[in-house]
């Protein structure tokens, strides 16, 4: 893999990690606008309730209205069969069965006005239900929308990165990037890993053999780790660090003249001060060095009496008559002065 490959490979995976950090970042902007329209949310799902049950109980409404009628109809006609009754048993059937109609159309008509009477109530329920869902509107509405803002500005700059990554793949060989695609995958995961300073692999620190080391550095061909099938490259031109560093130093250098100014004022204004700080600390200096004399002297003294109480021993009786014609020889000896 040659330095150009490697320098292309490189800017599209920073282009594809760029790309994807924006990409989830703009994915967490859902949740948030979630989070914003909650409260609209609540109060239209409400709405939605209340007038599917409006309309359930008109349905409800219009079929006690439809049997009701009929009930009608029935009772007029069983009113007229009465009166051509012939006998007496007739006539109680026909009386038993409008009895029956009529109690029926009575419990419906009941119903009815109790089915309005809810009607109303709902109606009034969804008044207050919109008019509340369109004071949440107006103060949802400019976050949302400044949310969504944000959202669609870091998609443009998404869109703005692919169409560079675009023009970055283009100078990638077509085979390097089919592997480089195969591996990232839809996870978005790291394809491509510099060699280390000891010769690992930059992505698991897997160590790589020496002499695939050497046909990395080499650019022959392209290589991938074994442990986790990243693409190796050869490890970072110094270069490009010494880069690095030259552009901090000269952001450093900016500030360096001000400080050494200020250093500049500091000294002259404590010219005075230093003459008789320097004396202090002669003189501070020199009774340091007469105590430390005096605690060698008594050190040594303290030695000098342990070695001689430790080299002491107790002398052995001598006996006089023994030594004494000894010293008169020694003395018999000595010449006459």
């Amino acid at each position: 893999m040659t330095r150009h490959t490697r320098s292309a490979l490189r800017e599209l995976q920073s282009l594809d990690l760029e790309i994807s950090s924006k990409r989830d970042e703009a994915r967490e902007y859902e949740p948030r606008i979630l989070e914003v329209e909650e409260p609209m949310l609540e109060l239209e799902g409400l709405v939605e309730k209340t007038r599917g049950r409006i309309k359930e109980m008109r349905m409800d409404e219009r079929r006690l209205e439809l049997s009701t009628k009929e009930k009608r109809s029935r009772e007029e006609k069983l009113k007229e069969r009465l009166t051509q009754v012939r006998n007496v048993r007739e006539e109680s059937a026909v009386n038993a069965e409008l009895d029956m109609v009529q109690r029926a159309l009575d419990a419906e008509e009941t119903e009815a006005l109790g089915l309005l009477d809810q009607i109303r109530r709902m109606e009034l329920d969804l008044e207050e239900q919109v008019d509340l869902l369109e004071q949440a509107r107006e103060e949802v509405g400019p976050r949302r929308e400044a949310l969504v803002e944000e959202r669609d500005a870091l998609l443009a700059e998404v869109g703005e990165m692919e169409a560079k990554r675009a023009e970055a793949a283009e100078e990638v060989d077509p085979e390097e990037l089919r592997i480089y695609d195969a591996i990232r995958g839809n996870r978005g995961r790291a394809a491509l890993a510099a060699l280390t300073e000891d010769g690992a692999c930059g992505n698991c620190f897997s160590m790589i053999p020496l002499q695939l080391q050497q046909e990395i550095t080499r650019g022959d061909s392209l290589y991938r780790c074994e442990a986790c099938g990243v693409i190796l490259s050869a490890p970072i031109p110094e270069e490009d660090e010494e880069e690095d560093a030259e552009d901090d130093a000269s952001a450093e250098a900016g500030e360096a003249p001000q400080g050494e100014e200020d250093d500049g004022e500091t000294s002259d204004d404590g010219d005075g001060s230093e003459e008789v700080s320097a004396a202090v600390e002669t003189s501070e200096g020199d009774a340091a060095a007469e105590t430390s004399d005096e605690v060698d002297v008594d050190e040594s003294g303290v030695d000098e009496s342990a070695d001689a109480s430790e080299g002491s021993t107790v002398p052995e009786p001598v006996d006089a008559a023994a030594v004494a014609p000894a010293i008169e020889s020694d003395d018999e000896d000595k010449p006459e002065t």
